[in-house]
């Protein structure tokens, strides 16, 4: 068999990778665990619909991972971003997560999460020229 790597933006090789990870990870989480995944998508909008700022996560077994958060700069300071969070944890806890884990650059938002209960566990120094922090929220 010929075997290649190949530099490719692929949706469906993604998916498979994806997908694959999950197959593998089943096997070594307890069976109370296993399948508890979902995609946690919260937003911010206007009266008209429009979006201002959201929270992209996903639970992924007995935690939230926050992958993105963002709130239009016209629109920081006014607690959107606080109320996003404070229903992502209200889901968490809901879901039975024991934790929310989370990463910040040091120009982003780390006061704000600090602010928020979340603990610093790990920081990459130099990432691109900035701090690079790991937080995590406990829950239980």
């Amino acid at each position: 068999m010929e075997v290649y790597i190949s530099h490719e933006l692929s949706s469906d090789g993604k998916t498979y990778i994806r997908n694959k990870m999950i197959e593998y990870n089943l096997h070594h989480f307890p069976a109370d665990l296993r399948g508890k995944y979902e995609e946690m998508h919260l937003f911010a909008k206007n009266k008209e619909g429009q979006i201002f700022g959201g929270m992209v996560g996903e639970i992924c077994w007995n935690w939230l991972e926050v992958q993105y958060l963002f709130v239009d700069e016209e629109h920081r300071r006014l607690g959107y971003g606080k109320e996003l969070m404070t229903q992502a944890e209200t889901i968490a806890r809901e879901k039975n997560c024991d934790f929310i884990k989370l990463d910040t650059l040091s120009f982003q938002a780390l006061d704000f999460y600090l602010k928020l209960g979340f603990e610093v566990f790990g920081t990459i120094l130099n990432a691109g020229g900035h701090k690079h922090y790991y937080l995590k929220k406990d829950l239980s």
